[in-house]
């Protein structure tokens, strides 16, 4: 084993799993080398699945395999942080070699990683390719100059949508179907502010420049279009106060109860 790999015990971890499932389902040997044991580092198996799930004829997975790298350069910390956000919510993943591979909200969530890159260096109508290919191949939306932190889940993903000014802190758990929108042609910051250990349920809409205080909850279905004080349990059309959380970060726990105590 590489010095690179025994230095990081997160890819360590995750090649050792693909090694032992190789083994396990010969007929997905091929598919296991190529996505995660021929790799020496979790970068670069992180920018090859990214360019194959985002290939088109129009620009081939070598250009977007590069462009991935480069950006994941400086988002590896997030990466991490990412995958032991799914390992540790999700009850369905069974580790982080599963996540990896397999779960569409960890995948999207890195691609626009590598969007929000070009974004920030100013290459918009990639950063806009990357936005486009995203939405079509995993069912997620979210602009490019989105601010998203480390330790977020969207699990289940399909449906996510997030507006060009939001903002999502770290340790935030989204479940799917969840739009952080805007509320009409209102220009400048105009989308949700998502503060730190926050968890909205399935379905839930919270729209316009407001901010969901820290370690609060929305409830399933909801649509949230005032504030949220930090630690409070929001529910309804539209969501009203319900209750207040008594976990540190409701994200954390996955608890979807509006009695906190259940």
């Amino acid at each position: 084993m590489s010095n690179t790999i025994s230095m990081d015990p997160i890819w360590e971890a995750i090649r050792t799993d693909a090694v032992s499932w190789a083994a396990e389902e010969p007929a997905l040997a091929s598919y296991l080398h190529a996505t995660i044991i021929n790799h020496e580092s979790l970068q670069s198996a992180l920018g090859y699945l990214i360019a194959t799930k985002l290939d088109c004829t129009a620009l081939p997975s070598l250009v977007i395999r590069d462009l991935a790298n480069e950006a994941l350069e400086s988002s590896m910390d997030a990466v991490r942080f990412d995958l032991r956000a799914v390992e540790q919510r999700d009850p369905a993943c069974e580790n982080m070699a599963m996540a990896l591979l397999y779960f569409k909200g960890f995948l999207a969530l890195q691609s626009y990683r590598v969007a929000n890159y070009l974004w920030r260096q100013n290459r918009r109508p990639m950063a806009y390719f990357f936005q486009s290919q995203i939405s079509q191949k995993f069912g997620v939306d979210i602009h490019p100059a989105a601010t998203i932190g480390r330790g977020v889940m969207f699990d289940h993903a399909s449906g996510i949508v997030i507006g060009e000014t939001a903002v999502i802190e770290d340790q935030v758990s989204i479940l799917h179907s969840v739009t952080l929108g805007g509320t009409g042609k209102v220009s400048g910051d105009r989308h949700p502010k998502i503060r730190r250990g926050v968890m909205i349920g399935a379905g839930s809409k919270v729209l316009g420049n407001i901010e969901v205080g820290e370690c609060a909850q929305v409830a399933a279905g909801s649509v949230v279009l005032n504030p949220v004080p930090a630690r409070a349990i929001v529910a309804g059309v539209p969501a009203t106060v319900r209750g207040e959380t008594t976990c540190t970060e409701p994200a954390l726990s996955m608890k979807q109860l509006l009695n906190p105590l259940d």
